[in-house]
């Protein structure tokens, strides 16, 4: 009899897998994929309404023994019916024999790993010795994006921004104590750009934004990582970044032969490229930057083996007949 482990959201979620190894993961996956040790096809999708979309995302990293899929959605319009903008599963499979050994809910996975990515990018193209940073919108990728740089970073200040300001409250208040910050609830957006060191927007993804960060708002010598795309940055402010680089080449030119990024220039190298020591990451301390993170299977498949290890350990699960 072959079995499937099930392991529900909170099972995901007590395993309690530190940032730190998941960072630790995913810049490994990412040296790999500069070196074309990976497998990863284009995402397909579906999308029911708009700025909604349905994706499966297969992946396969030899080096890790992690192959599957995750089928996730994201509708912007659930925020307002009180369900979470992401959803969706994951399904890992035997590399030796395609058998699958485990379905797990993605929703954590999705956010840690998009926080996990943005470290990376941030590793490699911001200044080292960065010590602030603003968060424009203040949901679960706000959340997670800070958790992650607060890793890699000695963060002193945080300024945090939202739509809603009893959303940007509650964020301060809560990761105030949890990473041991000065977070700081601002009234505009400019406020959390400008003088800041690290920069993370993460709204909804959508094709026809109304973007607000202009021209001159980020300053020399800061990164920046757009986990919503380019929705909140005008082409005068993408133009102005010294160094541009994405998660997956082929997956941006993608985007952009739908409707996506009129405005955003080609970037220069994939993180893949980057990390594994192929293409440069920053070269001086005034070049602003940035890495727009599509959000890729390979995080995905690097950041899953790690939580069905731990939950096996802990017995976490359900065992399901195949």
């Amino acid at each position: 009899m072959r079995e499937i482990i099930y392991l529900s959201r909170r099972d995901v979620e007590a395993v309690a897998l530190p940032m730190a190894e998941i960072i630790d993961a995913v810049e490994e996956m990412f040296r790999l994929k500069g070196h074309g040790d990976v497998e990863m096809p284009p995402k397909p999708g579906i999308h029911p309404l708009p700025d909604a979309f349905i994706h499966a995302m297969p992946a396969y990293i030899p080096g890790m023994k992690s192959a599957g899929l995750k089928w996730v959605s994201g509708y912007p319009q659930n925020q307002a019916v009180g369900l979470p903008y992401i959803n969706g599963l994951m399904i890992l499979n035997d590399p030796a024999t395609g058998i699958p050994t485990s379905i797990m809910d993605c929703t954590w996975i999705t956010a840690m790993r998009t926080g996990a990515a943005t470290a990376v990018a941030a590793k490699y193209l911001a200044r080292p010795d960065s010590e602030s940073a603003g968060i424009l919108a203040c949901g679960v990728q706000g959340r997670s994006n800070l958790e992650a740089l607060a890793c890699v970073f000695k963060l002193r200040r945080v300024k945090a921004y939202d739509l809603h300001p009893e959303v940007a409250r509650k964020f301060a208040a809560e990761l105030s104590c949890s990473l041991n910050l000065e977070i700081e609830v601002v009234a505009t957006p400019e406020e959390a750009v400008r003088g800041l060191d690290l920069v993370v927007t993460s709204g909804p993804i959508l094709k026809n934004p109304a973007p607000v960060i202009e021209a001159g708002w980020m300053d020399e010598g800061a990164f920046a990582s757009p986990v919503d795309f380019d929705s909140y940055w005008t082409g005068g402010a993408l133009r102005e970044v010294t160094r541009l680089a994405t998660d997956d080449v082929a997956q941006m030119d993608y985007y952009r032969e739908v409707g996506y990024f009129r405005e955003t220039p080609r970037p220069y190298a994939d993180l893949g490229a980057i990390v594994a020591g192929l293409k440069p990451g920053r070269l001086s301390p005034l070049e602003r930057t940035m890495s727009i993170n599509l959000g890729i299977a390979l995080e995905d498949m690097a950041t899953a083996p790690l939580i069905l290890r731990r939950a096996r350990e802990m017995r976490l699960g359900k065992v399901l007949e195949l």
